[in-house]
């Protein structure tokens, strides 16, 4: 089920980053391969990440490397994966329908945040370099060492800062980890299929599923801020 109904008016979006709002699974798939290669596995191509990946993350390695996963290990994979990623960001690009639906939403009289997983330091100036940090009432990323936890805290903390009720805004991302944590605070939410999640695996969430930015926002109607 693609949840195809429109969701009840909503003042605000939260943009998920990676797979969402910037195009990067070329990049994150052979940041895997860097990874698979640094442990004698074989590669794989995006329809086999998506085949295993989900949370927690560190499972989704063992089935990829057919092995158990130790704390030290963990630690590599992450040191492995994220220098590789990082060589290849500059390859990435913005979701082509990215700018138009973000200025759009802003037209329609929507407000819009960032919230992402990846490193803060590192997500605010490549944000800069696309030239979105204007449309963002707020952008967050990670801003401690963990990993591969889940988004619902941030999510919580994200929209308080924002002195928005979770009833106020629609969480849209890539992965189920957006769906759990809308679901934990209370927003509503519509996954993309245009990352590293197999399109199955999004629907049975029970969210509503777009296999698009466009037709993610055109079920999201905007209310003006009282």
């Amino acid at each position: 089920m693609s949840g195809s109904s429109e969701l009840p008016p909503t003042r605000h979006i939260v943009w998920d980053w990676n797979g969402t709002l910037l195009a990067d699974n070329e990049a994150v798939v052979a940041s895997v391969n860097a990874v698979c290669e640094a442990y004698d596995a074989e590669p794989v191509d995006l329809p086999g990440w998506r085949a295993v990946f989900g949370r927690p993350l560190r499972d989704s390695y063992e089935r990829v490397l057919g092995r158990e996963i130790d704390q030290r290990d963990w630690r590599t994979i992450d040191r492995i994966y994220h220098d590789a990623y990082r060589r290849l960001l500059h390859t990435c690009e913005l979701d082509p329908e990215a700018p138009h639906v973000l200025r759009d939403w802003r037209d329609r009289g929507g407000s819009q945040s960032l919230l992402s997983m990846f490193f803060h330091d590192e997500l605010v100036p490549l944000v800069d370099r696309f030239g979105l940090s204007s449309v963002f009432g707020r952008i967050d990323g990670l801003r401690d060492s963990e990993v591969g936890g889940s988004k619902a805290a941030y999510l919580d903390a994200h929209l308080r800062s924002l002195r928005l009720e979770p009833s106020e805004a629609v969480l849209i991302g890539d992965v189920t980890d957006d769906a759990r944590a809308a679901a934990e605070v209370g927003a509503e939410c519509v996954l993309v299929s245009t990352g590293v999640m197999s399109r199955s695996a999004l629907e049975s969430t029970g969210r509503s599923v777009a296999d698009s930015l466009r037709a993610a926002v055109s079920r999201i109607t905007p209310t003006m801020a009282r």
